[in-house]
């Protein structure tokens, strides 16, 4: 078993197609008055269908009032990281502490040079990610200027704010050995999606993480596991994303027609059973392990 014992959470991912805001309103405010914990939104600002990321978030928070927000994950190579920082901490503070940033060192590097932004490397993607988390939290600090010099990322006197309302999550959409590696040493959590991570290989993107943490000095229950996982409704197979893989959270990707019964099926249904078998298998274990410890100190 894998499970890091984490509080398991459920979100939602929602398409940011311009054609379908209100419907994009819509599952919003029922997820929130459903009890489900996120909302995460893809980041492509060169697809043509797509309305802005940020500026969806924006408008999703406004119109709920418990249920936070991610980028999931945002795209580091057409935004500096400064301004990430500014528009992470201006969205926490404008919905009361409900923002969370999930970020990306980029894909479609074809599409990202056909806007203007930087066509990088495979080395060079991974020494961007790790000066734009660096200056992230520099700009989180609370210090009055920052400096920070970097190969790709600088910033020389920043005054930065203001502050985040809570504690904003940095979580990575990573899956090569190097920066799974990083976000053990850095991030607070890691965000995959099951298309590009299958079970079968999450296991050893697992241990690299957890690796990169105990090299860090690090407690890798400390970092929170997002599951991107698609249209998967089986409550027994969520179970074993988080017993067995160790994922904490788990966010569902409604696709094909009447999304709203979709995501009322997931909260409603899929979402309790998940909880209620967690619990059960972490108690029986707690049990066993208890039971144990009396053996062992029998006379």
């Amino acid at each position: 078993m894998s499970d890091y014992g984490r509080r398991v959470e459920f979100g939602l991912s929602l398409v940011p197609n311009a054609a379908d805001i209100e419907e994009s309103r819509v599952l919003a405010r029922r997820a929130d008055a459903l009890g489900l914990d996120l909302i995460g939104i893809q980041d492509h600002p060169y697809q043509r269908r797509y309305v802005e990321t940020w500026a969806l978030l924006a408008d999703l928070l406004a119109r709920t009032e418990r249920i936070r927000a991610f980028t999931d994950v945002a795209n580091l190579p057409l935004r500096l990281p400064a301004l990430i920082a500014k528009q992470a901490a201006s969205l926490d503070v404008l919905s009361g502490g409900r923002f969370e940033l999930g970020l990306g060192a980029g894909a479609f590097w074809e599409a990202i040079g056909a806007m203007g932004g930087p066509v990088r490397s495979g080395r060079e993607a991974l020494e961007a990610l790790e000066e734009a988390v660096q200056i992230i939290r520099l700009s989180w600090s609370g210090e009055r200027a920052i400096r920070f010099e970097g190969v790709h990322y600088a910033v020389a006197g920043l005054h930065p704010g203001p502050p985040p309302a809570h504690g904003i999550g940095i979580w990575l959409g990573v899956y090569k050995p190097r920066a799974l590696a990083l976000t053990g040493r850095l991030a607070d959590g890691w965000v995959p999606s099951l298309r590009y991570a299958p079970p079968e290989a999450v296991p050893e993107l697992q241990r690299r993480i957890d690796d990169g943490a105990a090299q860090a000095g690090r407690d890798p229950t400390e970092i929170r596991r997002v599951y991107n996982v698609g249209s998967v409704v089986s409550a027994e197979e969520l179970t074993g994303f988080v017993l067995e893989l160790g994922f904490d959270t788990l966010v569902f990707w409604p696709e094909g027609d009447d999304l709203l019964r979709q995501t009322e099926r997931f909260a409603e249904e899929v979402a309790p059973a998940v909880r209620d078998a967690v619990a059960s298998a972490r108690g029986r274990q707690q049990a066993a392990g208890g039971a144990g410890r009396e053996r062992a100190s029998a006379p």
